[in-house]
């Protein structure tokens, strides 16, 4: 089930912002980066919801109130389009100290330029989108006509914004007034998906058409038909995370998979690599396979992968069951299907009798097969010695060399 839980970190000015991390149930299928809305919060409802539902889809979504908003600290005041780039930022700085760089940046608003002007500073992003976004940040200083000429004539005014007073500074117009979006949009070197309704009458249809024409492919625009401008009803809401879902996911696994996170293979090599999710996590690649191995709960993991030892099991299991199915068929034998079960376990070397080994404990792996066809008892008894001539099996009873050696990270 997926979960929500409260973080802070360190924004752009030094204030420490308050956030919440929503995470789906087992590893994320990518990490996703939210900005809301300008003068809103990241509880607003378009913002919960949208985090919510992608997170139900498997993306864990970090939100954040910008300095100066929601429960964050700061002076709105001192703020600017600016200074909300570089909050992004230093979000996506400590999800990567959480091994967890955001692959896909989502704006809602003036949130959605600033998504677009802070991907150039994130590297790991592959996918933008915008939702309801200005194609120009300068589009906002509509919504101060009311206090534009005091703060020329004053250097400031508190203006009403969405019914609630903001104090704002001269400082702010000319941040927005020297954004060059449109080159940004055109340097953008992500896939952006361009989300607004026709009917939004704070951010006009003809802003999506700017953003669309001045970005390079891939680039995708979805009509959020009789949406409002806040995505105020649940199903606009949740129709934008579901959609959103299945665009990303064509573009951000390279940030994880349920399957295993993204990692460069090596030819003739298997590569193991911790994920930095959760204590034990690690992402293996053998050729082009990706795989997760995990510790359970009961050991500090989160259970989303075979252990080691599993891991050393089922290759002595599936070695086992190739050779018997290359014998049977060189020879001829009616064997259907083969099934090897096996257990790992670490006994008193002084139980085992055979065993040169007579102090502590040593290894014992029991392996079981079910052998289904109409095998005569000598073809039973010989595919039985044959299990013990398979490669790994015959590695495990075999000296082997381990030699390690470090190079550059």
């Amino acid at each position: 089930m997926a979960s929500t839980r409260k973080v802070t970190f360190t924004g752009a000015q030094g204030d420490t912002l308050a956030a919440r991390l929503d995470l789906p149930e087992g590893p994320p299928a990518g990490t996703a980066l939210f900005a809301h809305c300008f003068t809103c919060t990241k509880d607003i409802f378009a913002a919960s919801r949208i985090a919510q539902t992608l997170a139900a889809r498997g993306f864990a979504v970090l939100r954040f109130d910008f300095t100066g908003l929601g429960s964050s600290e700061g002076e709105f005041a001192n703020t600017n389009f600016s200074s909300n780039v570089q909050d992004l930022v230093a979000a996506a700085d400590y999800l990567r100290g959480e091994g967890m760089a955001p692959g896909l940046l989502i704006g809602h608003s003036l949130g959605g330029a600033a998504v677009l002007a802070a991907a150039g500073d994130m590297a790991e992003v592959k996918a933008v989108a915008t939702i309801g976004a200005p194609a120009d940040p300068e589009h906002v200083s509509h919504l101060l006509q009311d206090g534009i000429e005091e703060i020329e004539r004053e250097g400031e005014a508190e203006v009403l914004l969405a019914g609630r007073p903001f104090k704002i500074k001269k400082q702010f117009l000319e941040d927005i007034a020297s954004q060059d979006q449109k080159a940004r949009i055109g340097a953008l070197g992500a896939a952006l998906a361009v989300f607004h309704s026709p009917l939004d009458n704070t951010v006009g249809i003809e802003n999506a058409a700017e953003i669309f024409t001045a970005a390079k492919h891939p680039k995708s625009f979805i009509s959020l038909d009789k949406a409002d401008h806040l995505l105020s009803r649940r199903e606009d809401a949740e129709y934008v995370a579901a959609v959103l879902a299945a665009w990303a996911a064509r573009f951000v696994s390279e940030t994880g998979t349920q399957t295993g996170a993204a990692i460069a293979g090596e030819q003739g090599a298997v590569v193991v690599e911790e994920t930095r999710w959760g204590k034990f996590q690690n992402a293996v690649a053998a050729g082009p396979h990706r795989l997760l191995a995990d510790e359970p709960e009961s050991y500090g993991g989160t259970d989303t992968g075979p252990t080691p030892y599993d891991l050393l099991a089922a290759g002595l299991g599936a070695c086992t069951n190739m050779t018997l199915r290359l014998y049977a068929e060189r020879k001829g034998l009616k064997l259907e299907k083969v099934r090897t079960t096996l257990r790992h376990e670490k006994i008193h070397a002084q139980d085992c009798a055979d065993c040169e080994t007579k102090a502590g404990k040593i290894d014992r792996i029991t392996r079981t097969l079910t052998l289904h066809g109409d095998l005569t008892a000598e073809e039973r008894a010989r595919l039985i010695e044959i299990a013990d001539k398979c490669p790994v099996h015959k590695t495990l009873h075999s000296e082997v060399i381990i030699e390690t050696e470090e190079v550059p990270g």
